[in-house]
């Protein structure tokens, strides 16, 4: 099943839509979405190494595009959308403990948490909550999630044929390594 499901998601990163659902998916991570962006950046890399760099372009300006909707959702919504779905996570008092932090490290913490496995979504949502400033916000976002994209697509494009080659030999080992990084951000972020 995962080496059909993996053999579809390869078809579909190659396919001429595949930029445009990579960014939807970038956008949505940043403010509501739970997986993260790389599950469509790493095939569409392998896909096309060529267009690494430009698909971690889409993938950084959706991100931020994404993550202005996750601050006006914690400025603005805080009590109709921002709660919803740090109750849907167990995640309500994280999210106060991020407001917290945010007034006193500010631009530190979007630097260091966009480029962890921590569901990007609590830290937009928690700037706007703590209504840190806009500007200095945003691009604290493109530095961060520039870097983790644009790292990762210069890997890929440089190292990609072995990583594909592991990814396929591997794939249950992958999934589960993937599954772990993305519950040991969810339960860092109670934590960090």
């Amino acid at each position: 099943m995962l080496n059909r499901l993996y053999a579809r998601i390869i078809a579909l990163a190659a396919s001429p839509h595949a930029a445009i659902w990579l960014a939807v998916i970038a956008f949505a991570e940043a403010s509501v979405f739970p997986l993260p962006p790389d599950i469509m950046l790493v095939p569409m890399v392998l896909a096309c190494r060529e267009r690494a760099f430009r698909l971690a372009a889409i993938c950084t300006l959706a991100s931020v595009c994404g993550a202005i909707l996750g601050w006006t959702i914690g400025a603005f919504l805080l009590d109709y959308a921002a709660m919803p779905i740090a109750r849907f996570y167990h995640a309500e008092n994280t999210l106060h403990a991020l407001q917290e932090r945010f007034r006193e490290w500010g631009v530190w913490i979007v630097l260091f948490k966009g480029l962890t496995p921590i569901p990007f979504k609590f830290v937009t949502i928690a700037s706007g909550a703590a209504h840190f400033s806009l500007p200095p916000f945003l691009l604290a976002c493109a530095v961060t999630r520039g870097a983790r994209f644009f790292l990762l697509a210069a890997l890929l494009r440089r190292f990609g044929a072995p990583i594909q080659d592991f990814i396929e030999r591997r794939l249950p080992l992958v999934a589960l390594m993937f599954a772990v990084a993305l519950l040991g951000g969810v339960v860092a972020l109670k934590y960090i």
